[in-house]
């Protein structure tokens, strides 16, 4: 038998791995896809972010980030600084340093489609898979958890909706344009009905992921920024890569633990990615949650995750709730021109979390 089985060899059962290995618990990452793989995400690593990977061991390749510049359609500017850099990071990049962070380690990595509904046998202290047992299984499958279902079926609702009818379901895309970046700092633009989140990631690209409660594809969205997407789409097809998407983005999940099977990441809910916080949640959460394990007290992890989780799922709901209307997103986009001191602790307080 051994420890641990993490299903979902992403960010954060990748984290999740390697916290577990350093704990001296035996772990083992199935992952359904091969290799590195892509996908939509900011990728911007807030300084706190950053600080725990690095504590891990991984210092990825990046853009240093310096803050955060809201800019309104009328071209007025919220700009706040980090206490120390974050770092812009193709999310290939994250991805290959994590791995090979993992494969160093001597964890066991592998590859093989599972529908862990069907064929986890999940018995009151063990989970047997391929005649193997382990003591427990996390799901760190992302947005749209199957492991998420072994929880949830016959006992929990997962809600892809938020909470408030009001609150629309929201989706991103992502590519990355062939450019020199112009700012050290993530600079948000506000369209109609849609966010842009420019993301310097090297020194010669640019992360642009666009957030929207509007499906249509990318070259649409843009249209909708104004002169930003006029200045984007005068850009040679040649300069931009492929587009990448994700959503809806809004998970509400009702529990994390039954018996044996613990949820992390993104499988565990999810707000929004307007902050930008998920890889920094998902290390938090890693770390968390293995220490559940190592004392034994697994359902210790669904207070843990509540109150490691509660300042961000406040915060970014309000936020989300507040851009959602030209109204509101202008009253707070002005709030934080017009009291700049609170605006920075406020960014402060979300980019050291």
């Amino acid at each position: 038998m051994t420890d641990l089985l993490v299903v979902g060899g992403g960010p954060a059962g990748l984290a999740t791995a390697l916290a577990a290995h350093r704990a001296g618990l035996s772990v083992e990452v199935l992952d359904r896809r091969p290799g590195v793989v892509d996908k939509a995400c900011g990728e911007g690593l807030m300084p706190g972010g950053l600080a725990r990977l690095q504590a891990l061991g991984i210092d990825p390749d990046g853009h240093a980030l310096t803050g955060i510049d809201y800019v309104t359609p009328a071209g007025r500017r919220a700009r706040a600084s980090f206490s120390a850099p974050g770092r812009g990071v193709r999310r290939t990049v994250l991805h290959a340093a994590m791995r090979e962070a993992v494969l160093s380690a001597g964890i066991p990595l592998r590859h093989r489609r599972l529908d862990p509904v069907r064929e986890l046998d999940v018995r009151a202290d063990h989970v047997r898979l391929d005649g193997v047992s382990h003591r427990w299984v996390v799901g760190a499958d992302g947005l749209h958890s199957r492991v998420r279902e072994l929880v949830a079926v016959g006992r929990a609702r997962v809600v892809t909706r938020p909470p408030l009818a009001a609150r629309p379901r929201r989706y991103g895309l992502r590519a990355h344009l062939r450019v020199a970046p112009w700012t050290s700092q993530v600079e948000v633009h506000f369209g109609q009905g849609v966010e842009a989140y420019l993301t310097p990631v090297a020194a010669d690209q640019l992360g642009v992921a666009l957030l929207s409660s509007r499906r249509a594809p990318f070259a649409d969205q843009l249209t909708r920024l104004g002169d930003l997407g006029r200045w984007f789409a005068a850009q040679p097809a040649t300069q931009w890569g492929p587009v990448a998407g994700a959503g809806p983005l809004w998970q509400t999940v009702s529990r994390r633990v039954d018996g044996p099977v613990l949820l992390v990441g993104d499988a565990a809910g999810y707000v929004d990615a307007l902050t930008g916080e998920g890889v920094s949640l998902a290390l938090v959460q890693a770390t968390a949650l293995v220490e559940c394990l190592v004392t034994d007290r697994p359902g210790d992890w669904e207070r843990r995750w509540t109150r490691l989780t509660a300042a961000h799922r406040i915060a970014t709901g309000g936020l989300v709730a507040a851009v959602s209307t030209a109204p509101t997103r202008a009253a707070l986009l002005g709030a934080a021109t017009t009291w700049p001191a609170a605006f920075q602790r406020v960014v402060g307080a979300l980019a050291e979390a």
